[in-house]
């Protein structure tokens, strides 16, 4: 763990969370201290106008993804939100003995998978679909692991670790087709790539604030209302709040938060994209130029603009990140797994061998990377790894 003045360090870890906008800090505010009544006691003029924060960021939410503001749900982040769409989803219709068959993919993060191997005890049955070695999902494969008894599709719209763009459109109407909900986690992919739940067929769909700019600890769920109308059970009771599918007094500031730092999202989406790919762009071509014995992990073409996921082969990814501190930030591998000695499951997933799987290092671009700072880390990265290479000869 790095003792070092982090106003110095280059920060390249933003697929693991963001540092808060300033103008998403700045639209917060007034919600601590001056606003700061409780939405569901909208007697008065301190509740209405807690109230009236809420129901703006609702709609900004709304706005950003192509849906009513009375599909979006507030929780406590996109873990929650997975949670409530898959076991709601899947409780509900156990209830009315609709089915007690789930579909996704190995790739997944942690909040679906789980929540699909909690399921698994109480009795469904999960399909989890190989990818290739890519990381992309065969729609063909999505469409033949459907049978009478499926409750729901769960497919990620990008992966957090190895960047890939899942063919969410197709997928959807696959589900369409077939009567079967399509669910998506889409926290990496919003900020980056267009997300229109209408066009996409998306029934349910999560979102988290801290990955686009936004504070930590509050995240949403798209729940369509019309054809079809998508009916949970809700996995907290008490209150009622959120159509009584998420009880809890609401987290006005961060909700504030989320709201503005979607809208910007949203409005800055393509500047954003552009400003990213060019500098992975840049950092993929000199370390390919200059390095070799490397994979890099996922496909060049269908992946998020910020995402860089690199095998350097014959160097151990923790060395590696540790001797790029204390003045770059880099990640070896998911942030929700930290700690865990086993390889990723995404990177197993692709294939391959322990020496890919245990070379990888994430680099997460960010709106605020500069040229500078790329160009550096790419030498840093560059040297680093010949470094580590011949003191392994030794």
């Amino acid at each position: 763990m790095s003792t070092g003045d982090t106003d110095q360090a280059i920060y390249l870890d933003h697929h693991a969370t963001t540092p808060v906008d300033e103008r998403v800090v700045e639209s917060m505010q007034p919600y601590f201290t001056e606003q700061f009544g409780n939405p569901a006691s909208d007697d008065h003029l301190f509740g209405a106008k807690a109230k009236q924060g809420v129901e703006q960021a609702r709609e900004r939410i709304a706005d950003a993804i192509n849906c009513r503001k009375e599909e979006i749900i507030f929780t406590s982040g996109a873990t929650e939100s997975d949670n409530l769409a898959i076991r709601g989803a899947a409780e509900h219709a156990k209830k009315h003995d609709k089915g007690n068959h789930l579909i996704t993919t190995a790739i997944e993060h942690e909040a679906v998978l789980e929540t699909c191997e909690t399921l698994e005890d109480d009795g469904f049955d999960v399909t989890y679909l190989p990818v290739d070695e890519e990381g992309c999902v065969d729609p063909t494969a999505v469409e033949d692991a459907i049978r009478e008894e499926t409750i729901l599709v769960s497919v990620m719209a990008a992966n957090n670790e190895i960047g890939i763009v899942q063919p969410i459109a197709e997928i959807g109407q696959l589900a369409k087709d077939n009567q079967v909900l399509f669910h998506t986690d889409a926290v990496q992919a919003i900020g980056y790539l267009p997300v229109d739940v209408a066009e996409m067929g998306i029934d349910l769909m999560s979102v988290s604030a801290h990955k686009i700019y936004g504070p930590k600890g509050v995240g949403a769920l798209y729940v369509r209302r019309r054809r079809p109308k998508v009916k949970l059970q809700p996995l907290l009771h008490g209150g009622g709040h959120e159509r009584g599918w998420r009880s809890g007094t609401l987290n006005v500031p961060a909700i504030v938060g989320f709201g503005k730092a979607m809208q910007l999202a949203d409005q800055e989406q393509e500047d954003r994209t552009q400003h990213v790919d060019e500098l992975t762009s840049y950092m993929w071509d000199r370390i390919s130029d200059e390095l070799d014995d490397i994979v890099l992990n996922g496909s060049e073409e269908l992946r998020l603009p910020n995402n860089l996921n690199i095998s350097f082969l014959g160097v151990e990814n923790k060395a590696l990140v540790k001797s790029l501190q204390p003045d770059v930030a880099v990640s070896a591998g998911s942030a929700c797994t930290t700690g865990k000695v086993e390889a990723s499951h995404v990177l197993q997933a692709l294939g391959g061998d322990e020496d890919r799987w245990h070379s990888a290092i994430r680099f997460g671009v960010g709106k605020d990377n500069t040229t500078e700072e790329i160009q550096h880390v790419t030498d840093r990265v560059i040297e680093s790894v010949t470094r580590l290479r011949k003191l392994q000869i030794k």
